[in-house]
């Protein structure tokens, strides 16, 4: 009888193969040591911390220079968290404070550090744990007398098969993909983990949050993976194999055809052109091959310049990161978000955490008005970076007019001074603000008045709608794109920006889900912004839908109030791509 286990579905593909486990959990006990040990037990654990050091400078010259992601920027990120005294220092402290075994020290020090990202309320943020618990378990492995890289396994074992794990690191998962694997599963991790990210990027069909996926596989056994649908298929009878079979081979189809419009426009039957932008997390992504069909970057978050430091950038270090990466783009336009951190994730600048539900608390543009040290260095790093090509700077979480007017009067400020220094700026650059607050989306003519663009943040704007969390396990079943306040806030916004005479675009995940175009479209949405992997598949909507026949059937659509059936119009309306 076959068994179904299911998950969440990080990189679309469908693969069958033989099971592989990688086991990588590790169980830690506490010892209590004399206080006669502890030195030595001390320098076994720094000698543990230095072995880590060299086992990810060996990974260094160990990833293939054919690899299209820079995974290179990953573990110097892992090789940093090393160097960081909560990891490298605080254990120490701990065996000496508790005369305990290091590993204990460090599995103690670990869950306090998970739990502050725990806290954090932005899900991309908060699964920046996962690399807490790479650096961590590999550690500890070493400890242990387990540091072997993929659990010692063998290349000829690992070709065609569904890699099983606990979780991934990047590291591990590129040179899984070097050595031939076919997909993986994970026990745990997220939609936004850097291990999802690159499995996309990568197209290695993978699904992650498969609880029990230890207890209920064999080691061997033939099972199916369905990255679409998040879905592991063991034991599955004739049937079964030969439908999946078939849906392999419409897949690999697919990608063909996609890889066919690279180089071709968006633009709908009814010759509509669309804005099709690419997200991008680190100044690396954009070397990334999938870039070249974007027509520019329409979300670059600028967090990761802040974080894994004790002090924030000053304002050229964040000059110089701006200017690569405009430079890199060649005259696209480049759309860059101001910080969008909160009282949750602080770097050492002297502000202090207040509230006790963080995602209500002090972040984003709150925090940048509150804290000048942060934002000021930002907002002339980014004027100045505007000389050198075509820049948006736009402001996240905006909730009410007077924070936009003490945006602007800051912008005009800082124009003024650099203009008084002799540093050059672009005066055209376009402000704009994202719409992820129900009170923004209900204010949006307003913002719409004395901005140059809106963007619609979905991840947020629906999660505070429906006041869910959708990295949540309790509760991520209630996060609906489709709930009719959620349209109806999406759509008050694309009509705000259309009677101040606007763009609005959208960088939510919502964005990238060709699932949800055509009703876009329909709305009046003409640019997206998405993961690089997402564009083609929407750009093969947009090129086989029209527009003009769309509105009316979404018009009628959005007068539904009937959640479910919502969701079966949708479907009616994507059923064909050719109508």
């Amino acid at each position: 009888m076959s068994l179904a286990l299911s998950g969440i579905g990080v990189s679309r593909g469908i693969a069958i193969g033989k099971a592989h486990f990688l086991r990588g959990s590790v169980e830690v006990l506490e010892g209590n040591l004399p206080e006669s040990l502890l030195d030595e037990e001390v320098a076994r654990f720094l000698e543990a911390v230095e072995t880590a050091r060299r086992q990810l400078e060996s990974l260094m010259g160990r990833i293939p220079e054919d690899t299209s992601i820079n995974i290179s920027a990953f573990i110097e990120t892992h090789l940093l968290m090393l160097d960081d005294a909560t990891i490298s220092t605080t254990p120490v402290e701990l065996i000496r404070l508790h005369g305990c075994n290091a590993e204990w020290a460090l599995k103690l020090q670990r869950d306090e550090i998970v739990n502050v990202f725990e806290e954090m309320d932005d899900p991309y943020l908060r699964t920046r744990r996962d690399d807490v618990d790479h650096v961590i378990n590999r550690i500890l492995r070493i400890l242990l007398g387990r540091g072997e890289e993929n659990g010692g396994s063998d290349s000829k074992e690992l070709q065609h098969a569904i890699v099983l794990a606990d979780d991934l690191t990047p590291a591990e998962t590129v040179l899984l993909e070097h050595q031939g694997i076919a997909a993986f599963a994970t026990e745990y991790g997220g939609p936004l983990s850097h291990t999802a990210i690159l499995s996309r990027s990568m197209e290695i069909p993978a699904v992650v949050g498969v609880h029990g996926v230890q207890h209920y596989l064999r080691d061997g056994e033939t099972i199916i993976l369905d990255g679409l649908q998040g879905i592991l298929i063991a034991s599955p009878d004739e049937n079964t194999l030969t439908h999946y079979r078939a849906r392999q081979q419409a897949e690999q189809q697919r990608r063909l055809d996609l890889a066919r419009l690279s180089l071709k426009p968006a633009v709908s039957l009814d010759e509509v052109p669309v804005n099709l932008m690419a997200n991008i997390e680190l100044p690396e992504d954009i070397n990334t091959d999938g870039l070249a069909s974007a027509a520019g970057v329409g979300l670059y978050r600028t967090e990761f310049l802040f974080m894994n430091r004790a002090t924030p950038p000053d304002e050229e270090e964040q000059f110089d990161c701006y200017k690569g990466v405009i430079e890199a783009l060649k005259g696209k336009p480049l759309t860059i978000r101001t910080l969008d951190m909160g009282a949750d994730k602080q770097v050492d600048s002297g502000s202090s955490r207040s509230g006790s539900n963080p995602a209500l608390g002090l972040r984003a543009i709150r925090l940048c008005l509150k804290d000048m040290s942060l934002f000021r260095p930002q907002l002339r790093a980014i004027l100045r970076a505007s000389a050198f090509g075509p820049v948006h700077m736009m402001v996240p979480m905006l909730s009410n007019t007077q924070e936009l007017q003490q945006l602007l009067a800051l912008v005009d400020e800082t124009r003024n001074t650099l203009q008084r220094e002799g540093q050059a700026f672009s005066p055209d650059i376009r402000i704009g603000g994202m719409i992820e607050v129900p009170a923004a989306a209900l204010s949006a003519a307003d913002f719409a008045a004395r901005l140059d663009f809106l963007s619609i943040g979905t991840n947020d704007l629906i999660q505070y709608t429906l006041a869910i969390d959708r990295v949540d396990d309790e509760v991520n079943y209630l996060y609906d794109p489709l709930h009719p306040a959620v349209l109806r806030l999406i759509k008050m916004t694309i009509d705000a920006g259309r009677d101040a005479g606007i763009p609005v675009a959208m960088c939510g995940e919502m964005a990238g889900d060709p699932r949800y175009t055509r009703l876009l479209l329909g709305m009046g949405l003409c640019e997206f912004s998405m993961h690089h992997t997402s564009l083609q598949e929407v750009k093969r909507v947009i090129n086989n839908s029209n527009i003009g026949k769309l509105r009316p059937l979404v018009e009628e659509l959005l007068g539904n109030t009937k959640a479910g059936q919502i969701h079966a119009r949708i479907e009616s309306l994507n059923s064909n791509l050719t109508e």
